[in-house]
């Protein structure tokens, strides 16, 4: 009896050695922060949590129906005042890549796009050389 007992706490005792504990992504602090940072005359709509895993998800993906003659703003925030390498792109409904929060080697924590055609787009968030792998976003309209 003695040597089953020891054998669960040593196998225990391995299991609890064994586990790494990984920092959580609180995304919704990030989503409740990018709210009141979308630009003056944009309507809030939706906001998005990003959470990459600790960087096991290269990307995370949502998609919302646009309406043409709407310019629409999607602003990332992450730790700090910068977007901890979170880009964000915009594509159309033919997976047509039509904006992208990185433009020319700069992380842009904000894009603008001006909406000609109604349907589905893809909002889709990437990390380059993320420390956190964690943030949030905001969609904003105005007509």
């Amino acid at each position: 009896m003695k040597k089953v007992f020891y054998t669960i706490i040593t196998a225990c005792l391995f299991i609890v050695a064994g586990t790494t504990a990984k920092a959580q992504c609180n995304a919704e602090q990030y989503t409740n922060s990018c709210i009141p940072k979308l630009a003056s005359g944009f309507n809030f709509l939706k906001s998005y949590k990003i959470d990459g895993q600790g960087g096991s998800k290269t990307k995370v993906e949502y998609s919302y129906v646009f309406t043409k003659g709407t310019q629409y703003m999607i602003n990332v925030c992450a730790t700090g005042e910068s977007t901890d390498g979170i880009i964000v792109s915009l594509f159309d409904s033919n997976r047509n890549q039509v904006a992208s929060s990185k433009f020319n080697g700069q992380f842009l924590s904000a894009i603008a796009y001006p909406c000609n055609t109604t349907g589905i787009y893809y909002i889709q968030y990437t990390f380059d050389n993320s420390a956190q792998f964690c943030g949030g976003s905001a969609l904003g309209f105005k007509r």
